[in-house]
């Protein structure tokens, strides 16, 4: 399985930043027995893997030569490719300019590389559906796109809109191999111009698309400004003390999780 990282934004609401903002330091990590800064978009890379991808696509700009600098060919367990996205041209485009190496038969799973959410292994739940998301609780879903169920069926995605219907909105998605193409055919046949994903689904379901919503995540922080990058910090440091608690407690920093909340 494919993951997808679309990583050709410009990064305008927390400039001016001397590098990438999917480089940005968020946290710390363990590395050779040793701590070192944690950058944003590796806390996506590894809840794709841990949702079973083994390979990795970074969609990015020209301009963003220090994200293939940084990771290089592979993270743990995953192979990593790049493919350049010429203008920041929404999500859509970013998604499907990854099937320059997504081969005809790979499911693939998209997230945001300027994101921090829990539980780590969310994704896992997901099914093997054409389309699925995996969903969050938020207080304002009106600055991401909301998505209405019936039961766990997607009736609409409410991209960005005030007064949105549900507080529960799309942190990462899954598509199979023939939901990936439908819906780059769908796209193309749009003549390309839906920018957000979210207006490219509801297309998808007039249509007889069906898409499946699931309520997994508990806490989700767009680290794209400055107050979402103090809050992923606070977030963090509540999950790191939960995991130290959780070690003392049973001896094993496997046998016990706690997941922090918004």
């Amino acid at each position: 399985m494919w993951g997808i990282v679309p990583a050709a934004g410009r990064g305008s609401r927390i400039q001016p930043l001397a590098f990438s903002k999917e480089l940005l330091p968020v946290g710390s990590r363990r590395d050779n027995g040793a701590d070192r800064p944690c950058a944003v978009s590796e806390y996506l890379i590894e809840r794709l893997i841990l949702a079973g991808a083994d390979k990795i696509c970074f969609v990015i700009s020209p301009g963003k030569s220090d994200i293939l600098a940084y990771f290089g060919d592979h993270y743990g367990s995953a192979q990593l490719a790049y493919v350049v996205q010429p203008d920041a041209s929404g999500l859509c485009d970013a998604v499907f300019r990854a099937n320059t190496v997504v081969g005809d038969r790979d499911d693939v799973v998209v997230g945001l590389p300027d994101t921090v959410w829990f539980p780590k292994a969310a994704l896992k739940t997901l099914p093997d559906a054409d389309l699925s998301f995996l969903l969050f609780p938020v207080e304002h879903p009106e600055f991401f796109d909301a998505v209405v169920l019936d039961g766990d069926n997607v009736r609409e995605i409410q991209v960005k809109q005030t007064g949105a219907k549900s507080n529960w909105i799309w942190g990462a998605f899954r598509m199979s191999a023939a939901g990936f193409r439908d819906l780059q055919l769908l796209w193309r046949q749009r003549h390309c111009r839906d920018e957000y994903f979210g207006t490219l689904v509801n297309a998808y379901l007039e249509a007889g698309g069906h898409g499946i919503g699931i309520k997994a995540g508990e806490s989700y922080v767009d680290v794209g400004t400055v107050d979402g990058y103090r809050t992923a910090m606070a977030l963090l440091a509540d999950s790191d003390a939960s995991d130290s608690r959780a070690n003392l407690w049973a001896g094993s920093p496997n046998d016990a999780v706690r997941v922090p909340a918004t």
